[in-house]
């Protein structure tokens, strides 16, 4: 688990500071109301994997929130800081890009000040062989305003993933307002049904996952693929079940709530697959 004392390079607002000035006003829109959008890139040797397709994302989500994103080249610029004095623990590492409406009244209603922007890093370790994997009893809304936005507010997510946890798994899963199969809380699903892969529709109100995306694009090469909306239950028939996130890859599940699952050929082989196109292209 990273904790606090992990983040090992904080950039806020124009400059590399120290841990204990990296700070925010207590005023700032992202504190009092979770009011901001954020990027969590995967690092390997000190490169940031497939960091255009994240910055774009990060300006879908400003846009998508109100938020008036900061010109993409001050971003690259505050990333190659970090990355520039991190060292070694940038060999594996965790990079979040955080924006928010900057400072504003103790309430909903925005204030005019300049946007918030922080780049972080922190060292992390490589996950574990497979997911143990835990449906819980809320619901994603499909239908919410920020449906499908990557935004800093994330205690649903908190809550679902205690939860996860509780019951001896490492990701919740959630479905969402129609019964559908949408997403966990830091990861998409795919399942695999009679030899054809199964992802969620974004009209689940599921996020635009980046790794989901280049699966997506590069597995049709070795299974078929679709974009495809099921119950929720379908976890408890399908014949395997991987999630991706941008830290995890392609990652195979081994355990739906009390159903043990094998790690199939399909799944190896989008995993496989999933590596040697990573490993070839850095942004791809």
């Amino acid at each position: 688990m990273e904790g606090f004392a992990d983040v090992t390079v904080f950039w806020v607002d124009g400059a590399i500071v120290a841990e204990q000035d990296a700070v925010v006003p207590v005023l700032d829109h992202g504190f009092t109301v979770g009011d901001g959008v954020f990027e969590t890139l995967l690092v390997r040797d000190g490169v940031p994997f497939a960091l255009t397709r994240h910055l774009r994302r990060l300006a879908r989500s400003a846009e998508g929130l109100g938020i008036a994103a900061p010109d993409e080249s001050e971003v690259r610029g505050a990333v190659a800081a970090v990355l520039g004095a991190s060292g070694e623990d940038a060999a594996r590492a965790r990079l979040r890009i955080t924006l928010t409406s900057g400072a504003g009244p103790l309430g909903s209603e925005r204030g005019s000040g300049p946007a918030t922007l922080v780049v972080t890093l922190a060292p992390t370790s490589l996950w574990p062989d497979s997911s143990r994997l835990a449906t819980v009893p809320w619901v994603r809304n499909d239908r919410s305003a920020v449906a499908g936005l990557k935004t800093t507010s994330y205690a649903e997510n908190a809550v679902a993933l205690a939860e996860a946890h509780r019951l001896g798994a490492s990701e919740a899963v959630l479905g969402d307002t129609q019964g559908r199969l949408c997403e966990g809380t830091g990861s998409n699903v795919f399942v695999v049904l009679g030899g054809v892969l199964y992802t969620p529709t974004l009209d689940t109100g599921c996020l635009a996952g980046i790794t989901r995306e280049l699966v997506l694009e590069w597995a049709p090469s070795v299974v078929e693929t679709r974009e495809e909306d099921h119950p929720l239950d379908v976890l408890r028939k399908a014949d395997e079940v991987f999630i991706t996130s941008s830290t995890r890859g392609v990652h195979p599940v081994s355990r739906v709530d009390d159903r043990g699952l094998l790690i199939g050929e399909v799944t190896a082989a989008v995993l496989e697959t999933y590596l040697i196109r990573s490993a070839a292209d850095v942004d791809p």
